[in-house]
């Protein structure tokens, strides 16, 4: 019941200021300072950048380390009551199925960097970076940022409001074993339900949903900041009910990636202006192969596209809110 009446209370607010309680800001903002007091005043040094610091909120890509230079506290470098706290953060910000997925997708890089033959490229956990761009502030706008190989978050925080975009959610490789055997693919349930809607089409629709039959590379990538995409595909009042419902479960994969609250307040957003909100496709029309979807609309993009032909061995995913990339609604 609390996350409807969230829900409902969000969909009150979307097009005017909507937000969450500040109370999630609180939190967010104290797990916060608790991981800097666990700081050397050297690693301080390296994980504090100046608010007005862009270049640091842009310095983000998929690109490993050893090809893409990072800058602020390296993962490696840091002891087990720092990472726990760092964790804290991370926690508090995403929800429980957002968390999941994100640490899903970094424990795939020690898989890779287990399989991989060296050379410049450096994987796996220990070369993923922590930066925090202002101070954390209840009231005055400041980031987080976390990221390296195949994924990156960007949690912008102005007062109650958060955004998650732009975040790079991609994993390399696909799909891995854990350490308690169990076969791991922390992006499995979305290239199903984009299956699933895909599925749902009728012909007339597939035709204009399906751009071409050759997979791409996303296209709003890192470096790409403040770049458009024009309309392209099906848009979502020309579909059925239940193809709408199949569409948000989509969306809701990326717009659930935060928390409960400002989840719900982010995916009503999304969904008032579903019927101008439209999903495009290229590649292969079979589960299993390489593909590429795309969701646009007002206020949202999500690229997904799996690379190399056959089975895909990764995955590169972006989501965007071309009018609030970087809490940029929250700052004008």
């Amino acid at each position: 019941m609390r996350r409807q009446h969230i829900v409902l209370f969000a969909l009150c607010l979307v097009g005017s200021a909507a937000s969450a309680s500040p109370a999630t800001t609180q939190r967010i903002v104290a797990a916060t300072n608790a991981f800097l007091a666990t700081l050397e005043p050297d690693e301080k040094a390296a994980v504090n950048f100046a608010s007005t610091d862009t270049a640091q909120k842009q310095r983000w890509s998929n690109l490993p380390g050893g090809v893409f230079k990072r800058a602020g506290l390296r993962w490696a470098d840091l002891d087990e009551t720092e990472r726990a706290a760092w964790l804290e953060v991370m926690k508090i910000t995403l929800s429980q199925e957002g968390y999941r997925r994100v640490m899903d997708e970094w424990r795939a890089d020690d898989a890779l960097a287990a399989s991989s033959g060296g050379g410049r490229a450096q994987f796996g956990a220990g070369f993923y970076y922590i930066a925090l761009i202002g101070a954390p502030s209840e009231s005055e706008p400041w980031q987080w940022q976390w990221g390296g190989h195949h994924v990156t978050i960007n949690a912008s925080v102005a007062g109650p409001n958060l955004s998650l975009t732009p975040s790079f959610i991609g994993v390399q490789p696909a799909s891995y074993t854990s350490a308690d055997g169990k076969t791991v693919r922390p992006l499995g349930d979305i290239e199903r339900d984009a299956f699933v809607l895909l599925g749902a089409l009728d012909q007339e629709q597939r035709r204009a949903a399906i751009l071409g039959r050759t997979a791409i590379d996303v296209v709003l990538g890192p470096g790409e900041d403040g770049k458009t995409l024009a309309p392209q595909g099906l848009r979502a009042d020309r579909m059925s009910a239940d193809q709408r419902a199949a569409l948000l479960r989509l969306i809701a994969h990326y717009t659930g990636l935060v928390n409960e609250e400002d989840g719900a307040l982010r995916t009503a957003e999304v969904q008032s202006h579903l019927g101008d909100t439209y999903f495009a496709w290229s590649g292969p029309t079979d589960p299993g192969s390489a593909i590429y979807f795309r969701v646009t609309g007002p206020s949202l993009v999500i690229e997904y596209g799996a690379q190399g032909s056959g089975t895909p061995t990764h995955i590169h995913g972006i989501y965007r809110d071309p009018t609030n990339d970087y809490g940029s609604r929250y700052t004008r």
